[in-house]
């Protein structure tokens, strides 16, 4: 049972590229032209109406 226990860590989040700021990013003539690009699209909700 110790052993476990011993195992079991505190999950931690690897160093990175900040998502948000890439996918905000456009892509360069040259990705363009490869087709090496993907489009991002955002959905937001409205909230204004109750229903």
């Amino acid at each position: 049972m110790k052993k476990k226990q011993e195992n079991m860590k505190e999950p931690t989040i690897a160093p990175g590229m900040d998502d948000q700021e890439e996918l905000d990013m456009d892509a360069s003539k040259e990705e363009k032209e490869k087709g090496e690009f993907t489009n991002v699209y955002s959905l937001s909700l409205d909230e204004v109406d109750p229903s």
